[in-house]
């Protein structure tokens, strides 16, 4: 429809009424979780018992322990953080490696490697991360009967699950990159190697900087992605659990609303760190 022309009232109202629904839908969970993780009561759920602060600095007298005190909460997210920071890199950087192939290079079978590169998007989670465990499994037992090699890296753990997330975020990234390095004016570098730049230099000093609010998304996606990921890495998490793992395993034992305080939490610093990356990206 043209914005210009008039539209029926009863079409405003609907399109009025659908805007305000979507929003409740969206936010209404997030505000809920956030208000009770200041409850007064021993579960993250409704009636309100009064304000407090237990929930996140702790309370010895009423035997609560606050999410800043909760050493073994505190220590998921950090290993959420070196997961996400691993994940975040690598994609970025076989993500910008994989656009340049898709978009610059000349070869056969491209379309082909296009498609099975991007076909961990449709895999599910679940099954993802049980093939990747599978796979690396078999090929631990192969090597240590055979040689006697005992590969640590190939069992459950970080590194696999460093693995298991980055195999799907990265195709994400080479989406991100690719659909910015197809709109560049590749006259740019030609006219840049007529003045006898040398392709380093080109790469870095007009290439890299546009393509920079598209590295800076993809790094910020595929950092955010990585630190909620529940189902890949559940397939394939060992002694050290990511966040998601750990909230999980406390959600069966019995919530409490220092559940809801991480995820107050969470809401916020990922908020800043959009917010602080959308200000980087924008052009100076």
């Amino acid at each position: 429809m043209i914005p210009s022309l008039p539209r029926p009232v009863w079409l405003r109202a609907g399109t009025a009424l659908y805007l305000v629904a979507f929003l409740i839908f969206l936010f209404l969970p997030l505000v809920t979780v956030g208000v009770f993780a200041f409850n007064d009561a021993a579960y993250p759920a409704p009636p309100w018992h009064g304000f407090t602060l237990d929930w996140f600095i702790g309370n010895a007298a009423k035997a609560r322990t606050g999410l800043f005190g909760d050493e073994e909460l505190l220590g998921s997210i950090w290993t959420s953080f070196e997961v996400a920071c691993a994940v975040t890199v690598l994609s970025v950087v076989i993500g910008t490696t994989n656009a340049f192939l898709m978009e610059r290079g000349r070869f056969w079978g491209k379309q082909a490697l296009s498609v099975m590169m991007l076909a961990p998007l449709v895999i599910p989670g679940v099954i993802l991360g049980i093939s990747i465990l599978a796979f690396a499994s078999r090929v631990a037992d192969v090597l240590n009967d055979s040689f006697g090699l005992e590969l640590e890296f190939l069992r459950p753990g970080l590194p696999l699950v460093v693995l298991g997330q980055f195999s799907y975020i990265a195709a994400i990234a080479t989406l991100t990159i690719s659909a910015r390095l197809k709109r560049f004016d590749r006259t740019l570098e030609e006219a840049a190697y007529n003045l006898g730049a040398s392709r380093p230099a080109v790469l870095w000093t007009i290439t890299l900087p546009y393509l920079r609010p598209a590295l800076i998304g993809s790094a910020a996606i595929a950092f955010l992605m990585s630190f909620e990921n529940f189902n890949t890495t559940l397939m394939l998490v060992g002694a050290d659990s990511p966040l998601t793992i750990m909230m999980y395993g406390r959600m069966r034992e019995g919530a409490t609303p220092v559940l809801n305080a991480v995820s107050l939490f969470l809401m916020v610093a990922s908020a800043v760190l959009a917010l602080s990356l959308m200000r980087r990206s924008e052009p100076r």
